[in-house]
């Protein structure tokens, strides 16, 4: 090897180290250095919001129903109640059941049906409402009886296509008192048998 060629190897390796520390390296610097606003991507200046929720776990989505409790007065009172969609008459129903608020209770409305175990399914057919209770909610004597199927039926024909509700308990067709019968009936049974326990206009 010639010295000519000795003396540029080095010179060689030092210009090609120099060179990939500027074409690849990071930048070096002493201290921190600012970079101007306009320099910086805006997706890194206004990062969009995203809202995380977790699987299996939808956001609760609720609509407005009427239920119908007994003022204190002896009339039938509409409440209103969120019921989680689809909101069924199954659903709107087991809100009937659940009964009054405490605030409701303080101002002296209540329930003459019981929730206490108590479940309802309820099925239409050709606009007559079938509700069936898997147990008696009806805990009361008299003529609380009749504002008890008030409630009921005062609810379930909320519906628009609802115009008649028969009873059943454990899926036995039953009979229930109405506001002008002397006897019970075995229905349909609509509004219109309970007029005298309707709300107040």
């Amino acid at each position: 090897m010639t010295r000519h060629s000795t003396r540029w190897l080095p010179i060689a390796a030092v210009a090609c180290a120099a060179l990939a520390s500027t074409a690849c390296g990071l930048p070096t610097a002493n201290s921190p250095t600012a970079i101007a606003r306009s320099a910086v991507p805006y997706h890194l200046l206004d990062p969009p919001t995203t809202t995380t929720t977790t699987p299996g776990t939808p956001p609760a989505v609720g609509v407005a129903e009427q239920i119908f409790l007994v003022s204190p007065d002896g009339h039938l009172v509409a409440a209103g109640r969120e019921v989680a969609v689809p909101a069924s008459s199954s659903q709107v129903l087991g809100a009937l059941l659940a009964g009054p608020t405490a605030t409701e209770s303080a101002s002296g409305i209540q329930s003459f049906l019981t929730g206490t175990g108590v479940r309802a399914t309820v099925t239409d057919s050709g606009g007559i409402a079938t509700v069936n209770f898997n147990t008696s909610p009806i805990q009361v004597v008299g003529p609380d009886q009749t504002l008890a199927i008030a409630q009921v039926v005062y609810t379930v024909t909320q519906e628009p296509d609802i115009t008649g509700v028969t009873f059943e308990i454990g899926g036995k067709p039953i009979e229930v008192p109405t506001a002008t019968a002397a006897a019970q009936v075995p229905g349909p049974v609509s509004r219109a048998d309970y007029l005298p326990q309707g709300p107040v206009a």
